[in-house]
């Protein structure tokens, strides 16, 4: 292949964005770490949370979001001890997500799901507090996989 030929396909590629490392800002918040599910697993997630929301200029939400994934992780421990869990904590439409995953295994019946969930939501009271008090939401739902897992969310606005 000739030279110029190479250097007239070139001079056709549209110019590239400028590389390099994006600063932390809210927009670009989007992390998810895999827990190994013991019961100190509230304390290093309470921190990464933490330390995530002031890089992300996010730090009015910080105590209420610190709080928030402490009662996810509790409740993940209580209802399935020592196994791995999943928190994703993202900013999308103007207000932080933590969403935590669980491996918490699937009931026969719907009965016994459903008494399960009311008593997974009724030991979450100081969540939809502090969530309540901001503004915020919060909620549990199926993990929809085929082992099963519970899906336990808080939504939070600055």
């Amino acid at each position: 292949m000739s030279t110029s030929l190479m250097k007239g396909a070139l001079r056709c590629l549209p110019a590239l964005a400028p590389a390099g490392p994006h600063p932390p800002r809210a927009d670009n918040l989007s992390y998810s770490f895999a827990l190994p599910g013991g019961a100190f697993c509230a304390g290093l997630a309470r921190r990464a949370v933490s330390d995530l929301l002031i890089r992300h200029d996010l730090a009015e939400l910080r105590d209420t979001a610190v709080l928030a994934t402490s009662e996810l992780v509790a409740a993940a421990y209580r209802f399935t001890p020592d196994r791995e869990m999943l928190l994703r904590v993202h900013w999308q439409f103007d207000a932080l997500r933590i969403v935590l995953y669980d491996q918490h295994p699937c009931h026969g019946t719907p009965e016994k799901s459903e008494a399960c969930r009311e008593q997974r939501s009724a030991g979450m009271w100081l969540l939809a507090a502090a969530v309540d008090a901001h503004g915020g939401d919060w909620g549990l739902a199926p993990a929809l996989t085929a082992s099963g897992g519970t899906k336990a969310w808080a939504l939070l606005h600055p």
